[in-house]
C-alpha cells in the first residue's frame, strides 16, 4: 500500500460520503450509552458528522494515518474472519481514538468502538463493520451533547 496525497484525498472523500451509514450508528451509540448510564445524549447530525472529518483531514499528520487506516479497513478480509478479528480489532479502536484526538476523549472512543462494533454489521468485508463502528465512536466522541463535557466540574477558572 502507498499512501499518497491522492490517496488521502479519495479516503477523505469516501468518509465524508459514509455520513448516512455511520450517523446512525453514532445515534445508536448515543442510545445505548445514554440508557446505560441514565442521561439523554443530543443526536449526531450529518453536518456534525461532516464537519468532524473535514477537522480530522484538515491536519496532514492526522490525516494521513487516518486515511490509511481506513483504506486497510475498507479491503480487510480473513478467510473465515474469526483469524482476522484481532487486526480489525486493533485498527478499529486506533482509528476511533485518533479521531477522537488526545486524552481523555481517545480512551473514551476506543471504549465506544468496541461497544458499537458488537451491534454493527455491513455486508462486505469484515473490516467494514468496525471501519462504521470506528468512525461513529471517534466522531461521536469529539461532539457536545454529554452533560459532563459540557460542564466540567474539575476545571479551575
Amino acid at each position: 500500500m502507498q499512501v499518497t496525497k491522492a490517496v488521502v484525498e479519495r479516503e477523505h472523500e469516501w468518509t465524508r460520503e459514509r455520513a448516512q451509514t455511520v450517523v446512525p450508528v453514532a445515534n445508536e451509540a448515543r442510545d445505548r450509552l445514554g440508557d446505560a448510564f441514565g442521561v439523554d445524549v443530543a443526536p449526531v447530525t450529518e453536518a456534525q458528522y461532516e464537519a468532524v472529518v473535514d477537522e480530522t483531514y484538515a491536519d496532514g499528520d492526522r490525516a494521513v494515518n487516518v486515511a490509511a487506516m481506513t483504506a486497510l479497513l475498507r479491503d480487510l478480509d480473513v478467510e473465515a474472519d474469526y483469524p482476522g478479528f484481532i487486526v480489525d480489532e486493533l485498527l478499529g479502536r486506533e482509528l476511533a481514538g485518533m479521531i477522537a484526538r488526545e486524552q481523555p476523549l481517545r480512551m473514551l472512543a476506543e471504549a465506544t468502538f468496541h461497544y458499537a462494533d458488537v451491534y454493527t454489521h455491513v455486508d462486505g468485508p469484515a473490516g467494514v463493520d468496525d471501519l462504521d463502528a470506528a468512525l461513529a465512536a471517534g466522531v461521536q466522541t469529539r461532539l457536545p451533547g454529554w452533560d459532563w463535557v459540557d460542564d466540567d466540574p474539575f476545571a479551575i477558572h
